[in-house]
């Protein structure tokens, strides 16, 4: 158990602090003073990395590569590579009509210009804002999204705009009615968005979440006892570098500006057989639509990911507050815009959690019974977008299964409301004068399938009643259902969506091997159900922007470098052309057959406000599942101890079970309770 120093950075590791002041360095003596947007590790080509991993003694090294993006004077962007080993560029483009991810830096930049320009401060005045009060004046900088007016070669974020009376006070409770434009490069406001019908700063008194608030309506509640997570013998898990062995799990926990977490080399310990079965996973992009048609708010859309950047807007994590237990913790190195550096310290927790029954059996004959208990290792980040937090945690279980969930919660983006006025069904008044509008979370993963092997083909599977009529030979009782597998062999096929009449599901499966026992090709079944469809309509510019949201499920060929559906530069794409996703995909004629394939999942959630989610969000969770079917030749977990055994024969002798692994500190709550009399077995309990 424990940590192992390695001398050199895994292929797979991000950038070190040292590599990333590397970059920088060689990047300012070939082009001189720019602004660095990105500095980071551009993944192994895979057939290199496929061949490093097979055999790590002899065969070639994968070079540590840095994708590097910058903006220069004039704001002329360029996409560049360095190879830190030859310590040289190899690649040095000019973009043309195309801007990089926004960083936290620029974004705060942008609340110090509005509160010292003019043609804000007017609209303030207007809005009920004193001059003097400009300091209680703040703003969430957003890309623009896209607007016509403007298009893609002018660097733009629009301000969303917001009062504070009080420095304490939960801002979104008093948002302004108009919207200023940011240009980046001039770093100046461009213009202001005023709507037709104006909406004064609202007067209600405040509602905020802070302490002394909630002392002030009642205060805390006083009936809660702590809860204690322990684990006296250290953690289960082991970590060399960043490669964690846990429970027949094996893989690497890497984590990038873009994506945040990202897991490679994902494999399972099969009674000593190693088996691949993803070579990685992401959470490769997400859009958040908002519903209200009136302009400017058409433009209120985010690309979280490829716009701001889930791992530039993680947080550092707070032992027994973000992850409770005993946790380890990595840190994530970034560059600073200006050339200088940035660690985001425990950006990601690892902790272990109790996974309630894993499975159990009682003999209603003599009860006897068997039942083991379950734990589950836990990946998880948490990013704040604005005003949302987003958790994201990849969970991975004994069994075989791995569940990436995410969490919602955080604080609704808000517009002010006129007293009486009709939301037009795009919103909900949360609080008096604060219209919180209709919105998506949709979050697309990234799923490099390596199931058994590289070659592997996608199946939509459905439940479906037998088709022959009730009185026939074949389904006389009519009560026959089935399995029905429809291969997705092209691109257009795969392009698939969820129905919850069939209780639909998708199968990654390595047709070349066949389970020994049902005859089944092994595979991996993707289960997800909150798959909302896309709400903005085919031709919408959110539609346009995020061609990942237009299905549940897109399949394509594996490529190096095809990491980000909705497009590597993401602010202010229109989508009039074909963005990434689009583009892989082609005319649909392209073979997925049993090859080397990616799988692109979108699931989320549509959000009607109310006001109990004002004003802070209690948690709202989604989750998928990756479960091995067919994959094992039978249930993977007999192995993990139980809690309890008991046979007939031990029933029939009154002879005490087995005793197994019992955590030593549950007890009853309120002493004997029942006609049962009950046993100590190790610190737990068993009905005898």
């Amino acid at each position: 158990m424990g940590s192992t120093v390695v001398d050199l950075p895994h292929p797979f590791d991000p950038l070190t602090l040292g590599e990333i002041e590397t970059a920088i360095a060689i990047v300012r003596k070939a082009h001189g003073n720019v602004f660095f947007n990105v500095v980071s590790l551009q993944e192994p080509r895979k057939a290199e990395m496929t061949a490093w991993l097979a055999d790590p003694d002899t065969a070639p090294r994968p070079k540590r590569v840095a994708d590097v993006v910058v903006i220069a004077p004039g704001g002329k962007v360029y996409d560049g590579l360095i190879d830190l080993a030859e310590v040289k560029i190899t690649k040095w483009d000019l973009l043309d009509g195309e801007q990089p991810i926004i960083t936290m830096e620029e974004l705060q930049l942008v609340e110090h210009i509005v509160r010292k320009d003019p043609k804000v401060i007017e609209q303030c005045i207007i809005s009920g804002v004193a001059p003097e009060d400009m300091h209680k004046v703040y703003c969430d900088p957003w890309t623009i999204g896209y607007d016509e007016r403007y298009g893609s070669s002018v660097r733009l974020q629009q301000a969303l705009m917001y009062y504070r009376p009080d420095v304490d006070n939960c801002q979104y409770q008093y948002p302004l009615d108009f919207c200023p434009i940011y240009d980046a490069d001039k770093g100046e406001i461009i213009a202001i968005d005023i709507p037709k019908v104006r909406r004064p700063l609202s007067r209600a008194p405040p509602q905020d979440y802070h302490p002394a608030a909630v002392k002030e309506r009642g205060g805390y509640r006083t009936n809660l006892k702590p809860i204690n997570i322990t684990q006296p013998e250290g953690v289960s898990f082991t970590m060399t570098g960043r490669e964690i062995e846990w429970q027949n799990w094996k893989f690497h926990i890497g984590f990038n500006y873009r994506e945040g977490i990202v897991l490679n080399n994902i494999t399972f310990n099969d009674k000593g057989t190693v088996r691949p079965i993803f070579y990685r996973l992401s959470l490769a992009e997400m859009v958040v639509p908002y519903g209200n048609p009136e302009h400017p708010h058409q433009r209120k859309h985010a690309l979280d990911q490829g716009e701001y950047g889930a791992g530039y807007m993680t947080n550092s994590l707070s032992l027994g507050c973000d992850c409770k237990g005993s946790i380890h913790y990595l840190d994530a190195h970034f560059p600073a815009r200006s050339g200088g550096l940035r660690t985001i310290k425990n950006a990601i927790c690892i902790h272990e959690e109790d996974a309630g029954i894993l499975f159990k059996h009682t003999d209603f004959r003599d009860e006897s019974v068997i039942v083991t208990r379950g734990r589950k290792l836990i990946i998880q980040q948490i990013f704040t977008a604005a005003n949302y937090e987003y958790v994201v945690a990849w969970v991975f279980h004994q069994d075989g299964t791995i569940q990436p969930e995410i969490k919602l919660t955080g604080i609704l983006n808000t517009y002010a409301l006129n007293e009486d006025e009709d939301t037009k069904g795009w919103g909900t008044q949360v609080y008096p004068g604060v219209n919180a509008h209709n919105h998506q979370h949709l979050f697309c993963l990234r799923i490099d399938a390596n199931v058994d092997g590289p070659n592997n083909t996608v199946f939509v599977s459905d439940a479906m009643a037998g088709e022959a009529a009730v009185g026939s030979p074949e389904n006389f009782y009519g009560n026959a259902f089935y399995n029905r597998r429809t291969k997705l062999a092209t691109t257009g096929e795969a392009m698939t969506d969820y129905d919850g009449a069939t209780s639909r599901t998708w199968e990654i499966a390595n047709t070349n091997k066949l389970n020994p026992y049902s005859k089944k090709p092994v595979s991996y079944k993707l289960v997800s159900r909150e798959v909302p469809g896309l709400m903005p309509k085919p031709g919408s510019l959110v539609w346009n922007r995020a061609p990942f949201a237009r299905h549940a499920v897109h399949v394509t060929p594996y490529a190096d470098d095809q990491l980000y559906p909705a497009g590597k530069h993401v602010p202010q794409t229109s989508g009039t052309k074909p963005l990434a996703l689009t583009n892989w995909i082609g005319d649909g004629t392209g073979s997925i057959d049993n090859t080397d394939v990616v799988l692109w999942h979108t699931f989320g959630v549509t959000h009607f406000p109310s006001p109990e989610d004002f004003p802070v969000m209690p948690a709202e969770g989604m989750t998928s599942l990756l479960r091995p079917r067919n994959f094992f030749a039978g249930n993977p977990v007999m192995d993990v101890p139980p809690s309890y055994v008991s046979v007939p024969s031990q029933v029939a002798e009154k002879a005490g079970g087995w005793k197994g692994v019992v955590d030593g500190v549950s007890r009853l709550a309120f002493g004997r309770e029942g006609s049962g009399e009950e046993v100590k077995v190790e610190g737990g309990c068993c009905k005898k």
